[in-house]
C-alpha cells in the first residue's frame, strides 16, 4: 500500500518513507505507528487501540509510550505538534490529510495477491486453486482498502457454499470510468464494478 501526506511519503510492501523524496530512517515502532495512523487517516485513534494494533500487548505499556515515539516521528518527519498528526487530549490522535475522505492509492495487483492469501485456508478446505488475471493497465487506483476487502469477501462468502473443487478465478478489466472486477469459482461468477477516482 502506498500512502502521501504533504511531502511524506510511506510504502508498505517496501517498510520504506520518505520526506521529500529522501528515505527517512524510521525504527520498527515509528514505521508501525506512522502506518496506522495512515491507514486510519482523517480518524480519531483512541490511544489504546493504538496500543492494541501497533504494539499489540496494551497492558504491558502505558499510553505515554506513544508520546515517545510520536515525538521522534514528528522530529524526523518535520510535523508540527498539531498537523498533521494531531493529539486530541481525551481522545487519541489524529492524521489530518487535507481530505475529506481517506483515500488510499491502492496497488491492486499486490492488494488482489494478499486478499487471495488470506483467504488461502477456505480455498484449500474447497478444494480450490485461486488463479489472477489482472489487467496491465490496473495497477493504481483511490479507493478505500477496508471498503475494497469488504466487498470482495462479501462476493466470496455469496460463492463459497456452493463451490465444488476447480480454480478460483479472479481478473479485472480497465474501462474509462470503472474497472470490473469478477470473481468466477468454476462457471459460479459474480461481479464488482468500481468507479475510478478523478
Amino acid at each position: 500500500m502506498y500512502y502521501k501526506v504533504g511531502q511524506i511519503e510511506l510504502e508498505t510492501y517496501t517498510h520504506v518513507v520518505k520526506r521529500e523524496g529522501t528515505p527517512v530512517h524510521l525504527s520498527p515502532i515509528e514505521f508501525a505507528l506512522l502506518e496506522y495512523l495512515f491507514r486510519h487517516a482523517n480518524t480519531t485513534c483512541s490511544r489504546d487501540d493504538i496500543l492494541d494494533n501497533v504494539w499489540g500487548q496494551r497492558f504491558m505499556y502505558d499510553t505515554g509510550t506513544i508520546d515517545v515515539h510520536l515525538n521522534a516521528l514528528r522530529r524526523k518527519l518535520g510535523f508540527s505538534r498539531t498537523f498533521p498528526i494531531e493529539t486530541i487530549r481525551g481522545a487519541g490522535l489524529i492524521l489530518h490529510t487535507g481530505t475529506a475522505t481517506n483515500e488510499h492509492i491502492l496497488s491492486f495487483d499486490r492488494f488482489i495477491s494478499d486478499w487471495l492469501y488470506s483467504h488461502m485456508g477456505e480455498f484449500e478446505s474447497k478444494g480450490l486453486t485461486p488463479a489472477m488475471y489482472i489487467d496491465p493497465f490496473v495497477s493504481e487506483l483511490t479507493m478505500s482498502p477496508h471498503v475494497l476487502r469488504t466487498m470482495l469477501d462479501g462476493i466470496l462468502a455469496a460463492l463459497l457454499p456452493s463451490a465444488q473443487p476447480g480454480t478460483i478465478r479472479v481478473e479485472s478489466r480497465l474501462k474509462m470510468t470503472h474497472f470490473t472486477l469478477t470473481i468466477d469459482i468454476n462457471g459460479t461468477v459474480n461481479e464488482l464494478r468500481i468507479p475510478v477516482a478523478k
